[in-house]
């Protein structure tokens, strides 16, 4: 899958975005046909003076639909584990919409016994 990660206000570095790749591939395992997975990393600032929160946005484009997670924590790999939850979630909730999984009421037949 095409991971495009956007950093701003800083570079990130390989193994930030390796860690990344890896972590968004697992995606796939659920529902195979994801179009790509867009990443924007930005820092925001504390209440301490060299404190910076880390968030994390996650748009993952599916066909006919994406879905977007956002998610802060003073790592961008907690971030990551955090989103990758809800992640997990709403893929497999998506790919069970499509496939009509749990939409089916199931259907109940009925005999007519003809008496002589």
């Amino acid at each position: 899958m095409k991971v495009k990660i956007n950093a701003v206000g800083f570079t990130a570095d390989n193994s930030l975005n390796d860690f990344l790749q890896k972590k968004l591939n697992k995606l796939d395992t659920f529902y195979d046909r994801i179009v790509d997975c867009e990443v924007h990393l930005k820092l925001d600032k504390g209440e301490k003076l060299n404190t910076h929160k880390k968030r994390l946005e996650v748009k993952v484009n599916l066909p006919g639909d994406s879905i977007v997670v956002k998610e802060t924590g003073t790592t961008f790999e907690e971030a990551t584990d955090i989103a990758m939850d809800t992640l997990t979630r709403k893929v497999k909730q998506f790919k069970e919409k499509t496939n009509g999984i749990g939409r089916r009421k199931p259907v109940e037949l009925e005999e007519t016994i003809e008496e002589e």
